[in-house]
């Protein structure tokens, strides 16, 4: 640069004009200013939500995801104070601000197996993140509570949801499914454990446009595991499918026979039965209970074994207990039934109903006295299960029944194998009883005294009977001597037999002379005579 010599000032000889240098770092703070201020008016709302534990998640990695669509991401994880929880920070997106209203729900979404199936298997590459489902309201929060798992229901699902009463849970968890005719249309949603603790209760979502099909006569029944029957039809399997086999699951139908009928309302409540059996039996009325007390071992017999009466199924056994008699010295196995008289018959109904209150009871007084026990019996020779099983049994001792006791108490009768045991038994104390040792004394004594008379025999009979058998030897010998052919007493014999003949012979010849001329006997034998 050259400065003017007149001047009595320094100035440039030619005016100042920026260097290209300086516009590439001005370029530069015009884009951060504009992604900065792109950044400002993009940025959400900050909303804090509480977790358990923060597994898998990082500060300044995880994402904020709904439908798999980055709506945020998480900015710091700390401690809370009490140490029983983690705070995870969240800055969500502009357009995300609906995910800061109230009823919006959150949730960790990493590898997971449950009884919904197999979700967040992404994860294992691009590590945990946020799952987020919007809320309704158009009241704002910043800070909410997290989901320990998926919610069952996604917003804008379409459905109903109803309720379900059971005794026990079963394999059946959130996220099993419910099926119609084995088709899934649904799920579980909810699993709770009843106040009193003698149940659960399970809230059970069906999506359109199947609850249609739930009507108010729909019975539900727990699907899961294997329903095996062997009958006189054969062996039947029935299930639903091999999830329900596996994870567990919830069906419903109406009864057979009848329509679906008239559309049940949300939150409706129904009863979960233990298998179809069960769903789809008759509504038999209230049980009667009743107590039976056996002596015999109860080995085999469960709480729910059947009570049977002729093949008819009429309850089931509902508690099995032990209790000690002072004045007899002995143990009762009482075993406490739910009987339903209902299932009689409706002509049993019938003749209950027309008449007053007491007929029922005065019924089973005439059962009982005419032979009604209850008796223990083997339901399967291969797993000796036994079941209760009424008849009637004419020969049985006389009982009585007290109808003010509660329970009623009713008679029983041991079973064939108990009554062999009796008599069994009755012929060991017989057995027992007989005096053996006696008997094998005596019976020594007796065998002493014969080998005695034998000895005697021997020594003293014996000699005199082997003379007389030599006698009668000789005897015999002479005998057979004179009898030979060729002894003198043989031929001797025989000239008399001879002589004999001749004799007859001429006798014979006198004879007929005579006959001929009898005057011969006067006058003798003439000269013409022959």
């Amino acid at each position: 640069m050259r400065w003017s010599r007149n001047s009595s000032n320094a100035v440039p000889a030619r005016g100042w004009l920026p260097s290209l240098v300086w516009l590439i770092p001005l370029a530069a703070a015009l884009v951060c200013i504009g992604l900065a201020y792109r950044s400002v008016s993009e940025r959400g709302p900050a909303i804090v939500i509480s977790f358990p534990n923060a597994e898998g998640l990082e500060a300044g990695k995880a994402a904020v995801r709904y439908r798999d669509v980055d709506i945020g991401s998480v900015t710091a994880i700390t401690l809370a104070p009490d140490r029983s929880h983690v705070l995870v920070e969240v800055r969500l997106t502009e357009s995300a601000k609906r995910f800061a209203a109230k009823g919006a729900r959150f949730w960790i979404v990493h590898p997971r197996v449950d009884a919904g199936g197999v979700s967040g298997l992404g994860t294992l590459l691009s590590g945990a993140y946020i799952g987020a489902d919007a809320g309704h309201s158009h009241e704002t929060e910043t800070r909410f509570t997290g989901l320990e798992t998926p919610p069952a229901i996604g917003t804008g699902e379409e459905g109903a949801q109803y309720v379900l009463h059971g005794d026990s849970l079963g394999s059946v968890d959130i996220g099993s499914p419910v099926y119609y005719r084995r088709l899934q249309v649904g799920r579980v949603t909810g699993v709770t454990l009843d106040k009193d603790g003698a149940g659960v209760t399970l809230n059970v979502f069906v999506g359109r446009p199947y609850q249609q099909y739930v009507g108010t006569n729909t019975r539900w029944w727990q699907a899961s595991g294997l329903d095996l029957r062997l009958d006189s039809n054969g062996l039947q399997l029935n299930t639903q499918s091999l999830a329900a086999v596996m994870l567990g699951g919830i069906a419903f139908q109406g009864p057979p026979g009848e329509t679906v009928g008239e559309a049940a309302a949300g939150g409706a409540v129904f009863r979960l039965a233990r298998d179809e059996s069960d769903a789809m039996r008759h509504d038999d009325g209230p049980p009667a209970q009743v107590v039976m007390r056996f002596s015999q071992s109860l080995r085999g017999l469960s709480v729910g074994a059947p009570v049977d009466f002729r093949g008819i199924q009429l309850g089931e056994v509902t508690k099995i207990g032990i209790e000690f008699d002072p004045k007899t010295r002995e143990f009762t196995l009482p075993v406490t039934l739910n009987l339903y008289p209902d299932r009689l018959g409706q002509r049993y109904r019938e003749s209950v109903q027309h008449r007053d209150a007491s007929a029922g009871k005065a019924l089973l007084v005439k059962l009982v006295a005419s032979g009604l026990r209850g008796q223990l019996r083997t339901g399967n020779l291969l797993t000796n299960q036994l079941y209760v099983a009424l008849d009637m049994f004419p020969q049985a001792p006389t009982a009585h029944v007290d109808l003010n006791r509660r329970p009623i108490e009713l008679p029983t009768a041991p079973n064939t194998l108990q009554e062999l045991q009796v008599q069994i038994a009755d012929i060991a104390k017989k057995l027992n009883q007989v005096p053996f040792d006696q008997i094998g004394n005596n019976l020594d004594s007796a065998l002493a005294n014969a080998n005695l008379l034998l000895r005697q025999l021997d020594t003293q009979l014996a000699p005199q009977a082997r003379d007389t058998l030599a006698s009668a030897e000789r005897t015999f010998n002479v005998a057979q001597a004179v009898l030979q052919q060729d002894s003198p007493l043989q031929a001797d014999m025989h000239r008399a037999l001879t002589q004999l003949t001749q004799t007859l012979r001429s006798l014979n010849t006198l004879a007929d002379y005579l006959e001929q001329h009898p005057e011969s006997l006067v006058w003798g034998k003439g000269r013409n005579a022959n």
